[in-house]
């Protein structure tokens, strides 16, 4: 346990209110696309097997109940890299632990590229896994901590927007590469991120913030100053006054533990089953609905691919719409409304006994509009709701949980899809986006236009 001192806790305002002075800037633009470029590929590597099955189940002719562990040990290697590079990220950095996750998971999707077998394909994904879990907590907690309060939801959000571009290109990119060059050629694309490690080792200064919570005052003053020059263009445009800040109380860093007691124990369950929620719905629909299309609806490659790629066009609209209005309406109201209105497209296919092939598409479609926006914007709440000292930590451990229903939501659309048919599918995953609307409604707390040391003592 290290004791924060009061003389650290002044200092750590002091960056804080530096960051809160900064207008957004060119400079902040070249951050969130050098990270988001990072992030992009993120969900552009982790969906790209979804596209890929189709074309294998004909190549390799493994069993069709292959199909889920498939999908899911990819998630299963993201769980243990949210948790390891959450803790790594608290120890040793954003940027330094960012850098080495995408280096892990570019390699390794050049792995997947040359896989022979099944066996071969499912453990390289594993550790593709490793690496793409880790980063997007990091990148989150980053963003999150060189933005201000003011804006800080629509600054974000137009970062985490190149997730859903992630998986709207994976799916253009798979309806081309993969009838016509292969499927290999889907994890060669993956594999791209390698050289944006580059421009984060000569573009991305480390976080004030982290340095500050660490008694690393000297480099975080040096950061800070590197990141005002920037914004000031060296001087040339006058920065707004220093604000005043109210100086928080001194903490410790308690590891892990902390994450449940006090005000964090409510928001670390809450979040957690949020991501559970979002992410059950998000995964098991995504991954199997192309194959859905392939197995139940008789449609073949092309189609199968061709139809899954409208639910991604909705949920690029509505994710950038979101960015722009999430800061006035709030988290919690945004939160509520999308995973309720997200869930009556799919009793409405319930309710039909699975529908036809096009009903399917537009209603999940409809559906992933809403839910879509809970599950990128998640990474924009969760680091709001904690301190500097455990930012990437909670991050880490609540999107754990998230790994964790996209490990479980494929397999459990797998077993309930012989037994319910469509129509069991769709029932399954609208009650639990049913249940996160009712438990943001009741339980989450509300942080726009907050301070995050504010939000977080």
């Amino acid at each position: 346990m290290t004791l924060v001192t009061g003389a650290t806790a002044q200092d750590e305002i002091k960056i804080a209110a530096r960051i809160e002075r900064l207008p957004y800037s060119p400079w902040h633009v070249r951050m969130r696309i050098i990270l988001g470029v990072a992030t992009f590929f993120d969900a552009f590597d982790a969906l790209a097997i979804a596209y890929i099955v189709p074309q294998l189940l004909g190549e390799w002719h493994f069993s069709p109940a292959q199909i889920g562990p498939l999908f899911s040990i990819g998630f299963a290697g993201q769980a243990v890299g949210a948790l390891l590079f959450g803790w790594l990220g608290e120890r040793y950095g954003r940027v330094r632990m960012t850098m080495l996750t995408v280096l892990i998971f570019a390699i390794m999707s050049l792995m997947c590229a040359h896989a022979q077998n099944y066996e071969q394909l499912f453990w390289y994904r594993f550790f593709q896994g490793i690496g793409l879990g880790g980063e997007v907590p990091l990148a989150a907690a980053y963003i999150n901590e060189i933005a201000k309060a003011k804006g800080r939801g629509r600054f974000f959000l137009f970062y985490e927007a190149v997730f859903p571009a992630g998986l709207l290109v994976v799916a253009l990119l798979a309806s081309w590469i993969v009838p016509t060059y292969g499927w290999r050629w889907m994890f060669y694309i993956g594999s791209v991120p390698a050289f944006i490690v580059i421009a984060m080792r000569m573009w991305c200064p480390e976080s004030p913030r982290w340095l500050a919570s660490r008694g690393r005052q000297a480099e975080a003053e040096a950061s800070m100053a590197k990141i005002e020059a920037a914004v000031s263009a060296n001087g040339t445009r006058p920065l707004p006054p220093v604000p005043d800040l109210p100086v928080p109380p001194a903490k410790a860093h308690i590891g892990i533990s902390e994450l449940f007691k006090g005000i964090y124990l409510k928001r670390t369950i809450v979040v957690s089953l949020l991501w559970i929620c979002a992410y059950m719905v998000t995964y098991g629909l995504m991954v199997w609905l192309p194959t859905i299309y392939r197995t139940v609806y008789n449609l073949s490659v092309q189609e199968s691919i061709n139809y899954a790629l409208l639910q991604q066009v909705m949920s690029m609209i509505s994710f950038l719409v979101a960015a722009m209005i999430i800061d006035w309406t709030g988290r919690k109201r945004m939160f509520a409304f999308c995973f309720i209105a997200g869930s009556l497209p799919l009793f409405a296919l319930w309710y039909l006994q699975g529908g036809t092939a096009d009903s399917v598409r537009i209603a999940a479609a409809l559906s992933m509009l809403f839910v879509s926006i809970c599950s990128g914007a998640l990474y924009l709440y969760v680091p709001e709701l904690y301190p500097t000292r455990m930012r990437a930590l909670g991050t880490a451990w609540s999107t754990f949980w998230l790994r964790v229903a996209s490990i479980f939501g494929p397999l459990v659309v797998g077993w309930i899809l012989p037994i319910g048919g469509t129509a069991g599918v769709f029932l399954f995953v609208g009650c639990i986006s049913l249940v996160g609307g009712i438990i943001c409604t009741l339980f989450a707390e509300e942080t726009s236009g907050k301070v995050l040391e504010e939000i977080s003592p």
